[in-house]
């Protein structure tokens, strides 16, 4: 088992790691007259990734609805209530399909409504970062994460054996 562990933090493998995505684009932009269909095509979802819905929780809240009731504004059937009551909620995308929001009250017909495509295929791995200085004396910060874990797993298992 420490074998497996240490091979893997020495190997610096990377994971993908979930996006979050703020509805409509910023903090604060679950609200009337924004254009989220315009927004939603411009972001890539992927599964496990969380949308953050920001917005005034004595006006606005947020439905998990079905298609027919996306296109309709129609709240009474929703799928999952996501408001949590302090106008900073989140949800995390678990399948690939299309998930549809809305906001009840009306404010539906004023344009509160998502629909969001999750993609079952993971985000791209960033690019690796260009080697500097390969000489032995230099080390990158990429690789200090995984030597400072190495020295941590070590002791801790030291402290188990001893």
């Amino acid at each position: 088992m420490e074998i497996i562990l240490m091979a893997i933090l020495i190997s610096g493998v990377e994971y993908a790691s979930a996006d979050i995505h703020y509805v409509g684009g910023a903090k604060n932009t679950w609200a009337p007259n924004v254009n989220f269909s315009h927004w939603s095509s411009l972001e890539h979802f992927h599964l496990d990734d969380w949308l953050y819905f920001g917005y005034n929780k004595y006006q606005f809240n947020v439905l998990e609805v079905n298609k027919t009731s996306y296109e309709s504004c129609n709240d009474r059937y929703f799928i999952t209530n996501v408001t949590k009551g302090a106008g900073r909620d989140v949800f995390q995308l678990k399948e690939a399909k299309t998930y549809y929001f809305l906001s009840s009250g009306g404010y539906c017909f004023q344009g509160m409504k998502v629909a969001v495509d999750v993609l079952d295929i993971p985000p791209a791995a960033p690019p690796p970062e260009p080697v500097r200085n390969s000489s032995p004396e230099s080390v990158s910060v990429g690789h200090i994460t995984p030597l400072v874990l190495l020295l941590v797993a070590n002791a801790w298992l030291w402290n188990f054996v001893i």
